[in-house]
């Protein structure tokens, strides 16, 4: 049976002052309950302390493991051998090769065998072969080629009266970039997914919270005496600011810890280059993040149960889902195009940002777009919500909810 309530008169005057003399409008009040409700949940907090974990160990740990790495051990049976390893050890950084002598190559397949030595460097007739046991590691091999290639062309060069700079004169091949990137590109490429992901991860995330604590107030009919108190768009409102502001505060957090890392493992000059578009960054996340809770809400008023959510929430996850692929994954040219277009554009243009030289016009202009759609998509947010909220009967679907007149 439908429960199409009238609210009561609400907390408010007509000219928007609380009634009794308060000074905090009805939607600050609903904000602060859903932030303190959400601090008190142990599923938020745990998911925050998640992810607080996931971030510092994707950053930690690849410096442990880097500095943790030792040099591969080379059996060698001659000084020629030696000298090979020890010119690819000084040109890849004097840390990845060691020397071991043996007497012999039986001595040095040995020890290949044993497990003792990455790899044996033994001489033959067409010059040298790299021995392994079952595998053998193609940058190990192409270091050790490239070491022998050198080591003798000095050698054959000195038998031909040459010294190494003349044999090597004009073989120079040097990289220019026309519009060099302010990272190098797998870099660029991490970051500008990382931020994409950390939108849709954090807007997926909450929005689906927005609409089960809808869901739950219609189930268990709190929302009636809510509504009867606090003017419906109130209530929208707070609980759009109120989770809008507990997403920046993780955002913050995490990125606080993100900070902190980068500086304790010597990658504090990546922050030269990530400063700059943090900023742009939390204002596309602010604004299509409030977009996308108007739309969140509206899910979770249209729905009667927690079963309902799959589908009400449907378009929601479509407005992220592909947006997000598209932004991340997609080429420059189509990325350029989603770097424009609302909630798209809150993934691809801090991206963009971070891996090309973008005019300041264009930010600018995405960030003007992305705000009217906003003050669009809540216009219209707030008056589906006030139509919905207290159709507590059944499911509506969003055509029948356009065509419910308010009252």
């Amino acid at each position: 049976m439908s429960t199409d309530l009238k609210a009561k008169p609400s907390l408010e005057t007509s000219t928007g002052t609380p009634v009794g003399g308060g000074l905090r409008h009805p939607w600050q009040l609903v904000a602060e309950r859903e932030v303190v409700t959400k601090l008190r949940d142990k599923t938020f907090v745990g998911s925050t302390v998640f992810m607080l974990v996931l971030v510092i160990a994707s950053i930690f740990i690849p410096s442990l493991i880097a500095g943790n790495d030792s040099p591969d051990k080379i059996a060698v049976v001659n000084d020629a051998g030696a000298s090979v390893v020890q010119r690819a050890n000084a040109v890849n950084g004097g840390t990845a090769f060691e020397v071991r002598r043996v007497a012999s190559p039986a001595d040095a397949s040995q020890l290949v065998t044993d497990g003792e030595v990455a790899a044996a460097l033994v001489p033959t007739e067409a010059g040298y072969a790299v021995v392994g046991d079952d595998r053998i590691d193609s940058s190990l091999v192409g270091q050790l080629r490239e070491a022998v290639s050198n080591d003798v062309m000095e050698k054959n060069a000195q038998r031909a009266g040459l010294s190494p700079a003349e044999l090597r004169a004009g073989t120079t091949v040097e990289e220019r970039l026309l519009n060099p990137g302010p990272l190098p590109d797998v870099v660029a490429d991490f970051a500008s997914i990382g931020l994409a992901l950390i939108f849709y991860v954090t807007a997926l995330g909450f929005g689906m919270m927005i609409a089960q604590s809808v869901v739950q107030e219609k189930e268990s009919r709190v929302v009636e005496i809510l509504a009867a108190a606090v003017p419906i768009r109130a209530l929208l409102w707070g609980k759009v600011i109120g989770n809008s502001i507990l997403a920046l505060g993780q955002i913050v957090v995490i990125g606080a810890a993100a900070l902190a890392g980068l500086m304790l493992t010597g990658k504090g000059e990546l922050l030269d280059v990530i400063a700059p578009v943090a900023g742009w960054f939390v204002v596309f996340f602010v604004l299509g993040f409030v977009a996308l809770a108007g739309l969140w809400a509206v899910a979770g008023s249209l729905a009667t149960r927690q079963e309902d959510l799959g589908s009400t929430t449907l378009p929601g996850q479509m407005l992220l889902m592909i947006p997000f692929f598209f932004s991340a994954f997609a080429g420059p040219g189509p990325k350029e195009i989603a770097s424009f277009i609302p909630i798209a554009s809150s993934m691809a243009m801090p991206g963009r940002m971070l891996t090309e030289d973008v005019p300041l016009w264009q930010p600018l202009a995405a960030i003007g777009i992305l705000l009217l759609t906003t003050m669009v998509i809540i216009r219209v947010g707030a008056r589906l919500y006030e139509r919905t909220l207290l159709q507590t009967g059944r499911k509506l679907g969003y055509r029948e909810a356009l065509k419910l007149k308010a009252g």
